[in-house]
């Protein structure tokens, strides 16, 4: 991971300085590229979720700067606002992950987890809210995916990918493509060994993607 952030990085990097020649705000530019790379490195290099959480919101923060770049612009500014928005949605569902990992596992660190998560997936390991008992993994691995469909730009929270087309074009392939939503299937890979347990969020997991394939091909054919 950390050699195709980058090496794309470095090409969309290399690109923009070309591309944004004529822009008076180029090394504006070149500055806030620069913001995403940060943060991706050390989102694939994290080993507990409080880092995990700082850096998945540094990359939010770039959504925000690159997507309102040419500032002038009130479209510009109404879909910066809107994007991070959508992605407050996905934050929320990756702060109940963190809530729920420290509750059931008294830490923070991965691979402390990691080790523990069998011994944890047993049914009276469970959350009670509003009297109903939830399973306790299955809970976590669905907050976890929920943030994940807020970066990925999964269906449901898909609308901030279209947002990206009011900043330069280089935003969509270095934030978007490259970025955001490579943030979130690292995500899901780093944290894989939990849901291992809970079949229901597998389905839920594997549904929305086929949901989000299904909706994005025919957009394309249509």
């Amino acid at each position: 991971m950390l050699i195709a952030v980058t090496f794309v990085s470095s090409s969309v990097n290399l690109y923009s300085i070309s591309y944004m020649s004529e822009d008076p705000h180029s090394p504006l530019f070149m500055c806030y590229s620069s913001i995403p790379t940060f943060f991706m490195l050390m989102s694939v290099t994290m080993d507990n979720s409080i880092q995990l959480f700082s850096r998945w919101e540094g990359v939010g923060l770039a959504s925000y700067f690159l997507i309102n770049f040419w500032f002038t612009r009130l479209q510009a500014d109404k879909e910066a606002i809107k994007a991070m928005l959508v992605n407050r949605v996905g934050d929320f569902g990756l702060s109940l992950r963190i809530l729920g990992r420290f509750t059931l596992f008294q830490t923070v660190e991965s691979s402390t987890i990691f080790a523990r998560a069998s011994a944890f997936s047993e049914p009276p390991n469970s959350f009670i809210f509003s009297n109903v008992r939830f399973h306790a993994i299955t809970v976590i691995c669905i907050s976890l995916s929920i943030g994940v469909v807020g970066k990925s730009a999964q269906i449901g929270l898909h609308s901030l990918l279209p947002d990206a087309m009011e900043g330069p074009t280089l935003v969509s392939t270095l934030l978007h493509a490259a970025t955001t939503i490579t943030t979130g299937v690292s995500m899901i890979a780093s944290c894989s060994p939990p849901f291992e347990y809970p079949p229901t969020t597998l389905s839920t997991i594997s549904f929305t993607g086929a949901m989000t394939s299904s909706s994005v091909a025919t957009i394309g054919i249509l």
